[in-house]
């Protein structure tokens, strides 16, 4: 293993969007581009990754500045960046009487390719729409980096793996290799943009309805229209964003990068995009590394409701462990499921101060947001016990205060590319999964719950109400399929991870003949950007995919949790 030219950096504390507090700005970066070096059809790179301008089939990889983003990443002052430019929708016909022909939608802005005195495009750029992809690409520590670097593969659906720049570092992910970051199509640095801060904006304005009320429902996919007709207002063909068009933007970058072979690193939903990519393009991939699994077999809200089933009874078993724990707060499972039912029949309506906001802000404390709740406040899970049992005396205030600081925090509004989370959900999931299938879900997972809530699984409320709405034609049966391979795969999950179930790495491995599947104890969803243990875990897994050094677990302490006086 090659030595550390830096000393290694303490891992910052991540938090999820919708426990988020901290304000954020909005830096466009536009520094200065790596000299384009001659033109390269070979396999092998002539210089640095990143710094050769490439063709390979229908794509194109220039180098250039590196992408705007919506918080400063300071690292990006030494990351050699570009763009890779891919046919929007491959199964698309070409011909000037198809979609994509000279009548159809316009190009999205972005690098053009040179034309000569007389003649036309090169032969890659075909006549069908084009879209651009952000690539960053961030230099090992090492001064004698493995030839196999990592590419990144990001949450969401629909978050931006360039803003993730500063989880991976932290973790020293590029400790001896670099690590490869592209923009997925319609996030947040790539071109066209298919964020939707509408409806980020009604979901913190729906923290003030009773979440499971049908009058919620209806505005919810007024809300889904809206951004349905933004990105048609694009041009863009909500058809192709999936994991089948991702999957091949992430084949053609290591073509036109000239990467023979590289590893690849995907967190939570990126989990779910590179089991899919393992399967569908596995040349030139040596290791891959998922971590809070999201399995594409099981997408949907029946899983989503196991999860948040697994995550909560992780965190109160470690409670019921603690004796100051367990003392002051007995039976917080039991306080938990009572307060579910209790609220959802009969919500508690409170105003809270959020920093961000000028107004207080109400919210409507019932069922399903505090379900909600819980499964984000896992990642701050010594505070929980105590919330609850505040909220068992009448005082919501503690846990209204973390919904609306993280609904309402410009964190939340934004960032995420909805035309790709509806792309994904509304493709993959829905057609394969029914009202029906999410009720046994949630029923199986939570038996006591009344069933008004369960229909609406966590994070995927009216999923089918959306999708309705957001109207795309069901992927190939075969989306559904399980990942059979041997290449060796590192598969992660959190013993609290109340999102993508912990078990769910088992289930994947059973698959997988060359895997290792790790549950790092009381650690919530993606536990590379919590636990030291888990990053560890990782690079070694990278430096040594037969062998990954899983030592540390046996170190490891439960969260000391907060006992109220």
């Amino acid at each position: 293993m090659s030595p550390r030219t830096t000393p290694r950096r303490r891992p910052a504390r991540r938090l999820p969007a919708t426990l988020a507090g901290a304000t954020a700005g909005v830096l466009v970066v536009g520094l200065a581009a790596m000299p384009a070096h001659a033109e390269s059809g070979s396999d092998g790179p002539s210089g640095p990754i990143g710094t050769v301008a490439r063709t390979a089939g229908d794509a194109r990889f220039e180098p250039g500045p590196c992408p705007r983003t919506a918080d400063p990443i300071p690292d990006l002052a030494r990351a050699r960046c570009g763009t890779l430019t891919v046919p929007e929708n491959r199964s698309r016909t070409k011909g000037p009487d198809g979609p994509n022909g000279p009548m159809g939608p316009k190009e999205p802005q972005g690098p053009k390719e040179a034309e000569g005195p007389k003649g036309p495009k090169e032969p890659w750029a075909h006549q069908g729409r084009r879209i651009t992809l952000a690539v960053a690409i961030m230099p090992a520590e090492s001064s004698t980096p493995a030839p196999d670097p990592i590419v990144w593969f990001a949450g969401g659906p629909g978050d931006d793996a360039v803003s993730e720049i500063p989880m991976a570092l932290a973790g020293d992910l590029n400790r001896d290799r670099d690590v490869i970051f592209m923009s997925q199509r319609g996030t947040y640095s790539a071109d066209p943009v298919l964020t939707c801060p509408n409806i980020d904006e009604f979901n913190a304005r729906a923290l003030g309805l009773v979440s499971n009320a049908p009058s919620t429902g209806r505005l919810h996919v007024e809300a889904t229209r809206a951004c349905r007709d933004r990105v048609d207002g694009l041009g863009a063909d909500r058809g192709a964003y999936n994991d089948i068009e991702s999957s091949a933007d992430y084949d053609a970058l290591r073509k036109t990068l000239g990467v023979k072979k590289w590893n690849v690193f995907g967190i939570s939903y990126g989990t779910h995009l590179a089991l899919n990519y393992m399967r569908l393009h596995p040349k030139g991939i040596r290791s891959v590394g998922i971590d809070g699994v999201l399995p594409p077999s099981l997408g949907g809200g029946a899983v989503t409701w196991k999860a948040a089933r697994e995550g909560f009874d992780g965190l109160f078993k470690a409670c019921a462990e603690q004796p100051a724990c367990n003392t002051r707060y007995p039976n917080l499972k039991a306080t938990f499921l009572r307060l579910v039912s209790e609220l959802e029949a009969d919500p508690i309506t409170t105003t809270v101060t959020v920093p961000v906001h000028p107004e207080p802000v109400k919210v409507v404390l019932d069922g399903g947001n505090l379900v909600a709740w819980l499964t984000s406040a896992t990642h701050v899970a010594a505070g929980v016990p105590r919330s609850l049992d505040e909220l068992a005396h009448g005082n919501p205030q503690r846990i209204a205060e973390q919904l609306a600081g993280g609904k309402y925090s410009p964190q939340a509004i934004g960032r995420v590319a909805h035309g790709l989370v509806y792309g994904v959900f509304c493709s993959q999931w829905t057609p394969y999964e029914s009202r029906a299938d999410i009720i046994r879900g949630g029923r199986r997972a939570f038996p006591s719950f009344p069933r008004s809530m369960l229909a609406n699984a966590p994070q995927l409320a009216w999923l089918h109400d959306d999708c309705r709405a957001w109207d795309v034609p069901a992927a190939p049966p075969s989306i559904r399929d399980v990942t059979r391979s041997d290449i060796p795969t590192l598969a992660l999950s959190g013993g609290f991870d109340a999102q993508t179930a912990p078990s769910n790495g088992a289930y994947v491995a059973r698959t997988l003949s060359r895997s290792h599947a790790v549950t790092v104890p009381y650690v919530a969803h993606v536990v590379f950007a919590d636990s030291p243990c888990a990053q560890t875990i990782t690079t070694s897994f990278f430096a040594d995919p037969a062998a990954p050094d899983t030592r540390c677990l046996a170190g490891l302490q439960p969260p000391q949790f907060e006992i109220a006086p």
